[in-house]
C-alpha cells in the first residue's frame, strides 16, 4: 500500500512539473521571466501590443545588464526581445491574439498562476482569524447546502437569524465594540489572497473555451456524416459553448453572482469605503492599489471570458456554414503534401539538387474558348420601334405600363399657356389618371417653367383595377414653353 501511494504521489508530482507553470518557475531564467511579465502586464493592462512588448522587454534587458545582473548562474537570456517572446509563446507562457486588428500578447493561465505563486511567496502568509473564519464559513455553507433534511435546514437558518437579531440588539443598544485595526488588516490581506487567484481562473476558463473551439473545428473537418446532422450538432455546440467545458460551467454559475453590473458597482463602493477607513494606513501602497483594483480585475476577467465565448461561437458557426467535407479533405491533403515536401527538402544535404517549380498546375475550370474571332459587332443594331407600333398581347398589359405621354400632352395642350397641375390631373380622362400618369404629368410640367406656391395639393388617382389612391404634393402652377417664346 505504501508503495502504491508513493507511486501515485510521484506520478502527480511528475505531471505537475510538466506543466508550463512550474516549468516557468523552475527554468534557468525564471527570475527574469517573472520580472519581465509582471512589468509588462497588470490588472489594467491585460493585453500588450506585440511591437510594444518587444521594445519594453529590450529595455528591461538593457537596464538589468547595465545594473550588473546577468553574471550569476541563472543570468539573463541572450538574444533580442523578439526571439525571447516567441520562445515564451512556444512554451505556453504568452498567447498571441488579434485584438481590433492589432496583434497582441496576453498572459496564459499558466503564466498568471506562476506570477501569483511568486507574489504570494514574497508576502506574509500566516494563520489569521479572518482566514480561519473564511474556511469555517465555507465549510458551514457547504454542509448547509448539502443538507437534505428540511427540519435541520430550518434549525440552521433559525440559528443564523438568532445570531443576527442578537447583533442588531447590541448595535441598537450602543454596546457594539469597534473592530481592532489589526483584525481589519488581516481581513484585507485575506481578501487580497483570495483575489489573486481570480485572474488565473478567468484566463483558464477562456483558454478552455478556445481549446474546445479548436477541437470542434478539427472534429468538424474530419466529420464524414451527412451535412444536416453535422449542422444541427455543431451549431448547438456553438450556441452553448460556455457549457461545453467544466471550467465554463463553473464560470456560468459564478457569473450569476458577478455578472450583474449593480453588484460590480456595489463591490467598487465597498472597497473604496474600506480604503477610506483608518486601518488602511497600515497597508503599504501596493496593497492598497491591489485592493482598489479588485473590482476592475473581476470586470476584466468576465469580459475576457465572454469575449472568448463570442469568438468561439462565431468561429464554430462560420465553420459549420462553410462545411464542405470534400473540399476540406482536399485542403488537408494539399497541406500534408506541402509539409511532407518541406520536410524532405529540409532533410537533404546542402549540396543536394532541388527541382525548381517551372509552372503552376492547370486549374480544372473546364473548356474555355480558344479563339475570340472578330471582336467587332456583326452590324448596327435595329432602330428602336416607335411607341405607337408596339403590339401588346392584351389591353391589360398596357394598362399597367408606364405614363401615357401622348394622351397627357394632348390634354395639356387644351389647358392654355398656364395651368394648375392638380386641376390638370383631376380633369384628365380616367385612362390617364393612374399614379404613373401623375409622374408623367409632373415631367411634362417641368419642361416649361413652374411656380411653387407653398401650399399642398391633394389628388385622387384611379388604378386600372378600379381602386383609388390619394397623393399629396406641393402645389405647382405650370407654364408651357410657348408662353416664354412669345
Amino acid at each position: 500500500m505504501t508503495s502504491t501511494r508513493s507511486e501515485a504521489a510521484y506520478a502527480r508530482a511528475l505531471a505537475a512539473f510538466k506543466t508550463p507553470t512550474l516549468d516557468l518557475l523552475h527554468g534557468r531564467y525564471a527570475p527574469f521571466v517573472v520580472a519581465a511579465l509582471s512589468s509588462l502586464f497588470s490588472a489594467d493592462r491585460p493585453a500588450v501590443a506585440v511591437s510594444d512588448a518587444h521594445v519594453e522587454v529590450d529595455e528591461i534587458l538593457d537596464e538589468l545588464r547595465a545594473a550588473g545582473y546577468g553574471d550569476d548562474e541563472r543570468g539573463l537570456p541572450a538574444g533580442q526581445a523578439r526571439e525571447i517572446c516567441r520562445y515564451w509563446v512556444r512554451v505556453g507562457w504568452l498567447v498571441p491574439q488579434i485584438d481590433d486588428g492589432v496583434e497582441v500578447y496576453r498572459l496564459s493561465a499558466h503564466a498568471v498562476g506562476a506570477l501569483e505563486i511568486t507574489g504570494r511567496t514574497g508576502g506574509r502568509t500566516r494563520v489569521s482569524n479572518s482566514r480561519v473564519r473564511t474556511l469555517l464559513e465555507a465549510v458551514e455553507r457547504l454542509a448547509g447546502d448539502a443538507e437534505n433534511d428540511p427540519q435541520r435546514r430550518l434549525e440552521r437558518l433559525r440559528g443564523e437569524r438568532d445570531l443576527l437579531d442578537a447583533e442588531i440588539d447590541r448595535v441598537e443598544g450602543g454596546h457594539a465594540d469597534p473592530v481592532d485595526d489589526d483584525e481589519l488588516l488581516e481581513e484585507a490581506e485575506n481578501i487580497l489572497h483570495l483575489a489573486r487567484e481570480l485572474p488565473a481562473d478567468f484566463t483558464r476558463v477562456a483558454e478552455s473555451i478556445k481549446a474546445m473551439q479548436r477541437d470542434v473545428v478539427a472534429d468538424l473537418r474530419r466529420d464524414v456524416r451527412p451535412t444536416g446532422e453535422v449542422l444541427r450538432e455543431y451549431l448547438q455546440r456553438g450556441q452553448h459553448v460556455i457549457q461545453s467545458t467544466p471550467e465554463g460551467r463553473a464560470f456560468a454559475g459564478a457569473l450569476r453572482l458577478i455578472g450583474d453590473p449593480e453588484r460590480i458597482d456595489a463591490l467598487t463602493s465597498d472597497l473604496r469605503n474600506a480604503l477610506a477607513q483608518p486601518f488602511a494606513r497600515l497597508m503599504d501602497p501596493a496593497q492598497r492599489a491591489e485592493l482598489d483594483a479588485i473590482s476592475r480585475r473581476v470586470e476584466l476577467g468576465v469580459q475576457e471570458v465572454l469575449t472568448a465565448q463570442r469568438r468561439a461561437s462565431h468561429v464554430i458557426t462560420q465553420q459549420v456554414r462553410t462545411h464542405d467535407p470534400a473540399r476540406d479533405r482536399q485542403v488537408d491533403d494539399l497541406l500534408r503534401d506541402v509539409m511532407a515536401g518541406l520536410h524532405s527538402w529540409a532533410s537533404t544535404s546542402a549540396d543536394a539538387v532541388v527541382d525548381p517549380l517551372r509552372g503552376m498546375p492547370v486549374a480544372g475550370v473546364g473548356h474555355l474558348r480558344q479563339s475570340l474571332g472578330d471582336i467587332r459587332p456583326p452590324g448596327a443594331p435595329a432602330p428602336l420601334t416607335a411607341a405607337g407600333d408596339v403590339e401588346f398581347l392584351d389591353s391589360d398589359t398596357r394598362a399597367w405600363g408606364g405614363p401615357r405621354y401622348s394622351e397627357l400632352e394632348a390634354h395639356v395642350a387644351t389647358l392654355g399657356s398656364e395651368y394648375d397641375l392638380a386641376g390638370a390631373f383631376t380633369g384628365a380622362p380616367d385612362g390617364t389618371r393612374r399614379p404613373v400618369d401623375l409622374v408623367g404629368l409632373l415631367e411634362i410640367a417641368h419642361r416649361g417653367e413652374i411656380d411653387e406656391r407653398g401650399e399642398v395639393s391633394i389628388v385622387e388617382a384611379l388604378r386600372p383595377d378600379g381602386t383609388t389612391r390619394r397623393f399629396a404634393f406641393g402645389s405647382v402652377t405650370a407654364r408651357t414653353p410657348e408662353e416664354d417664346d412669345d
